[in-house]
């Protein structure tokens, strides 16, 4: 693997993890679970431990693989490293969603915050890894 900052990839997951606590609470959170037909108690019955563990280690996953790709760009600028890391998200996260979706007759609206949490959740990472170096 590259040479990689460790800390900025721990920055990033956390980042990460922390755009979804914020983007599935007060942002979307209501309109996401009547998308998908979550009720209140079913959230209340889940093992949230499981969820939001398992959920930060594939943020961390996320974010150790990002710090990798973008240690091969040394000289990458803050407009690259944003172009890289959003492009992600736009290129490869989201078509894959759409696909599943449209397969699934998931709704627009459903893909609309999904897909545009992924993109804020790799802009996040890639603002970190910006401001502390790959």
């Amino acid at each position: 693997m590259a040479n990689v900052n460790l800390l900025a990839i721990l920055i990033a997951a956390a980042s990460g993890f922390l755009v979804g606590g914020i983007w599935y609470g007060p942002l979307f959170g209501k309109a996401w679970q009547a998308e998908i037909g979550l009720s209140d108690d079913q959230l209340k019955n889940s093992n949230m431990l499981k969820i939001y563990g398992t959920t930060f280690l594939f943020s961390l996953l996320s974010a150790v693989f990002l710090g990798h790709l973008l240690a091969h760009f040394p000289d990458a600028d803050f407009r690259r490293v944003m172009m890289i890391s959003t492009g992600i998200a736009l290129a490869f996260v989201g078509p894959a969603i759409g696909t599943n979706y449209l397969f699934g007759r998931k709704s627009g609206k459903l893909f609309a915050i999904d897909a545009g949490y992924w993109l804020v959740f790799y802009a996040a990472m890639g603002l970190v890894f910006a401001l502390l170096g790959a």
